[in-house]
């Protein structure tokens, strides 16, 4: 596994808005508009998140958002691993870092949304890995044959 430093996000840091342009591209081809809920980069910028990129060195690794719902419930957005370090533990490295965020700001569940397609089936076995676990439609989604949705307490 890379040695990462994984640190608050730049909005506007070049490699960031690179890997969040590629991410919005790729969850964009996986489903109709309607049914991809992918934040663009400047919802991101507005919205009640917080933004974590790791590092290897001085290139940018992955990236991963905490979006708080309300006071004991959050949801993981924007997860995404850049595709020179995929299958090396970034993605679970910035989960557990989103998992101890969220337990650091009191938080007492954790939610996501992903998509159904095989696209996303190493994503889905993460999560599970994890101890996320399928469930109903949360915050804002209604159901949705191309979302699958995960919940964990934690």
């Amino acid at each position: 596994m890379p040695h990462l430093h994984i640190v608050a996000g730049d909005f506007e840091d070049a490699q960031v808005i690179a890997l969040l342009a590629h991410h919005f591209a790729a969850m964009r081809s996986t489903a109709p508009e309607e049914s991809c809920h992918v934040m663009p980069l400047d919802a991101m910028r507005a919205a009640d998140l917080d933004f974590f990129a790791a590092w290897e060195g001085e290139t940018l690794a992955g990236v991963g958002a905490l979006k708080r719902l309300d006071a004991t419930h959050g949801e993981i957005k924007s997860m995404h691993t850049a595709a020179a370090f995929r299958g090396q533990g970034v993605g679970q490295a910035v989960l557990n870092h989103l998992m101890t965020h969220a337990r650091a700001l009191g938080l007492q569940r954790l939610s996501l949304e992903t998509g159904a397609s095989d696209f996303f089936v190493p994503a889905h076995a993460m999560y599970a890995r994890n101890g996320f676990q399928p469930c109903e439609p949360f915050g804002d989604y209604k159901p949705d044959p191309n979302s699958v949705f995960m919940t964990r307490g934690l």
